[in-house]
């Protein structure tokens, strides 16, 4: 396990991510505990792809394993074999076996990341939050200008409260007043009053923004 730590630990971006499929494989030969050691080697992997992909956990490498359990099953049994000759690498395993559980690995990732795109739709995603906020501005709900205080978070993906009235072209008191609003609603969050403003994901709205992930419910 110290050997598995020193290998994997502090590699750079393009190592990182490989060596997520790597250390899966390495992670169930050792067997370090009794039971559940498939379950930790994918939370591990989904944790290494999720900190070196910067993924914010919208996919999960270990749903596109589980839809291809006898491939997955048939690579990692290959990896356990060992070396067949000088030129399969330098160590007991064969390396061969494990440069194609790595493609693999990374092809379902991949996999993984055009499905949830596909639901997600991220190219009208702005289309659907600026028609949600049209209607509520139309319908008192929300005031004026609210729409380009969220457009402006959602591409530089956090905006100082400062800003705020430089973008909506208004005094302080409007641009807290706008901004008050949108805390409100649960559309944007910060940690404190003098923290960015980030866009959030508020339950209630997940069929309206997310329609391929939450459909609205039929009446």
């Amino acid at each position: 396990m110290k050997r598995f730590e020193d290998a994997y630990a502090r590699l750079g971006k393009v190592d990182a991510i490989i060596a997520a499929a790597t250390a899966h494989h390495r992670l169930l030969w050792m067997h370090p505990f009794l039971d559940g050691n498939g379950r930790v080697a994918r939370l591990m992997s989904h944790t290494m792809t999720r900190e070196a992909l910067d993924t914010g956990g919208i996919w999960s490498i270990a749903r596109g394993l589980a839809r291809n359990e006898s491939e997955y099953k048939a690579h990692l049994a290959a990896c356990d074999l060992p070396r067949r000759n000088d030129l399969d690498g330098r160590g007991n395993l064969s390396k061969e076996a494990l440069a194609k559980f790595a493609a693999f690995f990374l092809n379902i990732c991949i996999d993984q990341i055009k499905f949830m795109e596909g639901l997600v739709q991220p190219d009208r995603l702005r289309d659907r939050i600026m028609i949600w906020a049209e209607e509520e501005i139309r319908a008192d709900a929300l005031p004026p200008k609210s729409g380009v205080v969220l457009e402006a978070v959602l591409y530089r993906g956090e905006l100082p409260r400062g800003e705020v009235g430089g973008i909506i072209g208004t005094v302080d008191r409007q641009a807290r007043r706008v901004t008050s609003a949108l805390l409100e609603r649960g559309v944007l969050s910060s940690e404190g009053l003098r923290t960015p403003l980030r866009l959030a994901f508020p339950a209630a709205l997940a069929s309206r923004w997310m329609p391929g992930l939450f459909p609205a419910k039929e009446t």
